[in-house]
């Protein structure tokens, strides 16, 4: 259990980090660029383990497979990602990271939506608070920089969509959660270079410029990439990108998937302190306030979550000994796994 510790402590850094280090690079690097290269390397670091995962079940990647990892990763990569460092770009790394850790709040709404799973009280509760400590940070009615919360909302709404159609895909494709990732950013990363090298034409990039969008025109792949911000690049690539999902689904392999997922609770409070103290950003009473409400949020969704795996957990054990089955508990037992896994 002190090793899942362990793994949750380091995914959390690594993850409430990233938007200061994207911060940092943005002066250097095209906002599209730096996505092409960070999932790319994530991808790659990545690899190892999902290929572990593959061989362990004795799986092998089809055709469906792959139409599945082309649209989680245009989802993820191409739209999602896109949004969300066009939006560190323009605004503060602390609001960027704590707008975006709201991305569960909307997977919440499009399970319901989509797959018409009921919302528990302590979600339905959940989504609430969240929805208030985000009307809090953004204070419509004193909008200092209304493109920049535009982006981060809009990165963080299609992210929660991109986990829906993730987490269905992976349950219908058997697939856990480290496979679907690592081959989501791979997919999503050629696509991106493709786009990049249509940016590149000529006529699509004067055409691009002239509507206002010179950030999207002939998108650079390699500029800058050399040992001047190697270790910038490493660290946004290999740290942040693949070796915080790393670091998180080993935690969920030495836990389970709630207590995993306290490192999206931490980050909202976590990454502005950071920031304040990396970038001097400077944190307003209403940010705080919102912080505040917003965690509040998250452990509602925590304590709800955990209750309900030991309730499963107990209804499991009840059923079996009802039964008398024992070869029915294990299982009972092994399908939960799987499905932690998948989540």
């Amino acid at each position: 259990m002190k090793k899942a510790y362990l793994y949750i402590a380091i995914s959390t850094l690594m993850f409430s980090s990233m938007e200061i280090a994207l911060k940092m690079a943005g002066s250097a690097f095209n906002p599209i660029q730096l996505n092409l290269i960070r999932f790319f390397i994530g991808a790659v670091v990545l690899l190892p383990f999902a290929l572990s995962a593959l061989k362990k079940s004795g799986r092998r990647l089809v055709g469906a497979d792959w139409r599945l990892f082309a649209l989680t990763g245009l989802i993820c990569v191409i739209i999602s990602m896109s949004l969300y460092q066009l939006a560190i770009t323009v605004d503060k790394a602390s609001t960027v990271a704590v707008l975006f850790s709201c991305n569960p709040v909307f997977a919440l709404l499009f399970s319901y939506l989509i797959l018409h799973e009921r919302l528990g009280r302590a979600n339905l509760i959940s989504v609430i608070i969240s929805v208030i400590g985000l009307l809090i940070i953004v204070n419509p009615a004193h909008l200092t920089n209304g493109l920049g919360l535009i982006l981060a909302i809009s990165s963080a709404i299609t992210f929660g969509l991109y986990s829906i159609v993730s987490r269905y895909g992976s349950v219908k494709r058997g697939l856990n959660g480290l496979t679907m990732t690592c081959f989501t950013f791979f997919a999503g990363a050629f696509e991106l270079f493709v786009l990049a090298l249509i940016t590149k034409i000529p006529a699509v990039a004067s055409g691009l410029t002239a509507i206002g969008l010179r950030q999207f025109a002939a998108i650079p792949v390699l500029v800058n990439v050399n040992m001047q911000y190697f270790w910038l690049l490493f660290f946004i690539g290999v740290c942040v990108t693949g070796g915080g999902f790393a670091f998180y689904f080993l935690a969920m392999e030495q836990t389970d998937v709630s207590t995993a997922s306290l490192v999206f609770f931490i980050k909202p409070g976590l990454a502005p302190i950071l920031a304040a103290l990396i970038l001097r950003e400077q944190i307003v009473l209403t940010t705080v306030i919102g912080i505040v409400v917003i965690l509040i949020g998250s452990v509602v969704t925590f304590v709800g979550n955990r209750f309900r795996e030991r309730a499963s957990a107990m209804g499991k054990v009840t059923q079996s000994e009802t039964d008398g089955d024992a070869e029915a508990l294990r299982l009972a037992q092994h399908s939960n796994a799987i499905s932690n896994q998948e989540d």
